[in-house]
């Protein structure tokens, strides 16, 4: 699988994009990459402790999806980014960070399509 292309990808979906990750369903790292200039709000610690918990809590979603239906996203909206979670496949998910003001129901929209080939 081409990793770094699809994440490549979902980094031109919009200018408000700061960071995108493809990581597996255990919170490794397939591929990642973040926009130029752009500082990095955590550490690397920190940002690796996301990316497993947002990978862990979409494994607890799995487990009751059967009743409710697959997810299709995940958004939460902080002070001064809002953090996007969108399965790429039933083993991988794509993490976004974006600017606050980002329009995320249109980079939704467009990050909802990509798909690991």
């Amino acid at each position: 699988m081409d990793y770094q292309s699809l994440q490549e990808q979902a980094m031109k979906i919009s200018p408000a994009i700061r960071y995108a990750t493809i990581t597996d369903l255990n919170g490794r790292i397939k591929s990642s990459g973040h926009k130029k200039g752009v500082r990095n709000l955590l550490t690397t610690k920190e940002s690796l402790k996301s990316l497993k918990t947002s990978a862990s809590i979409w494994k607890a979603r799995n487990q009751i999806s059967r009743k409710i239906g697959k997810g299709k996203y995940a958004l939460a909206e902080y002070e001064k980014i809002k953090r996007i979670v969108i399965p790429l496949d039933d083993a991988h998910l794509l993490y976004l960070t974006t600017s606050a003001r980002a329009d995320h129901s249109k980079i939704i929209s467009k990050a909802t399509k990509l798909k690991l080939k």
